[in-house]
């Protein structure tokens, strides 16, 4: 399925119903057991730009505009929105809306989020990038908030749909620990947060006072199971009723079960090497061929850069290590998003290119490194990271691989404690600019850039081109602006980029889930089949 091409914002939304409320209820609630394959590090929706942690937020707290299945935009506690000017956005905000512990949602909430989701402190992978464009809110009345920008701005509510609203009664002075205790989760959502439990699960239950229609399922259980063989083992036992990231080894088998269905769709997750550019001298994890540290960055050479991507098979890769669940790629958006480029064509494979580029840069003997990846975190990610370390050492980059846990892989690499590192982006608003400010624009935390950028890459050419497509009104030649962004980016190697994941969901028999392009993996998507 494909995200439709055009974006435009411009024109006022108005409310419409939700899907969901028009579904009828079962006639006795029951507890949904979900089984996710990624770690959620943290009940508080603005510590981590994580999909399993947006994931957990969409139960409990809700957004100005929602995306659907398809990362589309809706009116969610915005009904409708409206540039009043090119740099002047107003939004009306939906009446009626309580928080959990009864209380009035207002603009009050939203301008306190917008304050807030940028600067959580200790936070490895903040929200700066969706805000960044804000140089001022202005509360108008409890249900009018307007949002004023330095330049015009159209993504600004589809990038507002990233950043949960929170309540400032509940969250003003309040910690990362107190949204995991469930002290300050207070949300309008249509779950309670009852209990988190890293590392373990969530457990929630369901908000009956809900503005957009009481859930049919009285409490979910959200557990976190990194395991590939125990996740698919949680479901065919009936442990669980919905586990996403099917392990490409069983998925076979699981199509073939009549107790179980499959949900799928192509996503718009990248899987993705990045190298270190903080440091233009030695490098943590690399080495010449005789265990020294090498004295200059190597991957601040762009022949460097260029030769390890050209030795990567990207073929084999979603053919024999990811068995058909992913789509080789040589950017970062499949095809029919905005923004993608039909003439950036994955690398070809050229081995011996490869080494002659190494040679010119001079390494004709290569040199050493350690390739650093999540082991829990998306599918086949350590097995993805043995091969491509196989393809390098072929050209005389002895590769060694250290995987380790999200929760940990996450807090070292935004540290830039890892030379090169294997990693996945998300273009949840389903258009090439997301990955462009948050994971290659420069970091800056005045500007609010590079906010998931954990290699430092920096470009100010490219910058220039993300800003000015950014302020671009006229959907074509925004469009044509980010298609030259992205061919610029892939051509100075900012990113590697590996494949494209298709989302799979293994159901029970009984159910149906609603398969979305984000990959995030939700109880409001779970239905009884009719």
């Amino acid at each position: 399925m494909e995200i439709p091409r055009k974006i435009s914002l411009c024109a006022t939304f108005l409310a419409v119903p939700l899907a969901f409320s028009a579904i009828a209820l079962p006639a006795q609630a029951q507890t949904l057991n979900i089984g996710i394959g990624g770690a959620v590090t943290s009940a508080d929706p603005h510590f981590y730009n994580a999909a399993p942690n947006h994931a957990l937020a969409m139960h409990v707290f809700d957004y100005l505009v929602g995306r659907d299945a398809n990362a589309q935009p809706y009116p969610m506690l915005a009904e409708s929105w409206r540039a009043v000017e090119p740099t002047l956005w107003e939004f009306k905000l939906r009446s009626g809306v309580k928080w959990h512990d009864g209380r009035d949602f207002t603009a009050d909430d939203v301008a306190f989020s917008i304050a807030r989701a940028p600067n959580v402190p200790n936070s490895p992978g903040g929200m700066g990038g969706f805000v960044r464009a804000i140089t001022k809110v202005e509360v108008v009345d409890p249900l009018t908030i307007r949002f004023h920008t330095a330049a015009p701005h159209p993504l600004l509510p589809v990038e507002l749909g990233a950043i949960s609203i929170i309540s400032r009664h509940a969250g003003e002075g309040a910690t990362t620990e107190d949204y995991n205790s469930g002290k300050a989760a207070i949300g309008t959502g249509p779950y309670r947060l009852q209990a988190y439990r890293p590392g373990d699960r969530a457990e929630l239950v369901r908000n009956d006072a809900y503005w957009g229609g009481k859930e049919p399922w009285e409490k979910v259980n959200f557990r976190f199971i990194g395991n590939d063989g125990a996740r698919s083992a949680a479901v065919l036992a009936g442990d669980v009723d919905v586990i996403d990231q099917v392990p490409s080894t069983d998925l076979a088998r699981l199509r073939r079960d009549s107790r179980i269905t499959i949900a799928e769709i192509q996503g718009v997750r990248l899987i993705y090497l990045m190298a270190d550019f903080s440091r233009t001298g030695e490098v943590p994890f690399v080495t010449d061929n005789a265990g020294k540290p090498l004295p200059q960055n190597p991957f601040q050479d762009l022949r460097v850069r260029r030769a390890l991507s050209m030795a990567i098979q990207r073929e084999a890769l979603a053919e024999r290590i990811m068995e058909g669940t992913a789509q080789p790629t040589g950017q970062w958006l499949p095809p029919g998003t905005f923004g993608y480029n039909p003439a950036v064509k994955p690398p070809a494979y050229d081995p011996d290119g490869a080494k002659k580029l190494l040679a010119e840069a001079g390494f004709p003997q290569g040199f050493r490194m350690t390739l650093h990846s999540p082991n829990d975190r998306y599918p086949n990610d350590a097995k993805t990271a043995q091969a491509v370390a196989q393809m390098w050492t072929r050209i005389g980059v002895q590769t060694q691989v250290e995987a380790l846990p999200w929760t940990t892989f996450s807090v070292r690499s935004n540290r830039q404690e890892f030379g090169m590192r294997l990693s996945g982006w998300g273009s949840t608003t389903g258009e090439a600019s997301y990955l462009l400010v948050n994971i290659i624009g420069t970091y800056d935390r005045e500007k609010r850039t590079g906010a998931s950028n954990s290699g430092r890459y920096s470009n100010p050419e490219l910058d220039a081109m993300t800003a000015r497509a950014a302020a671009t009104i006229d959907d074509a030649q925004r469009e044509k602006l980010l298609q030259e962004a992205v061919k610029f980016a892939m051509d100075d190697v900012a990113v590697t980029p590996l494949y494209q994941l298709v989302n799979t969901w293994a159901v029970r028999k009984g159910l149906t889930y609603e398969p979305r392009m984000d990959e995030r993996t939700v109880a409001m998507g779970v239905r009884k089949a009719n």
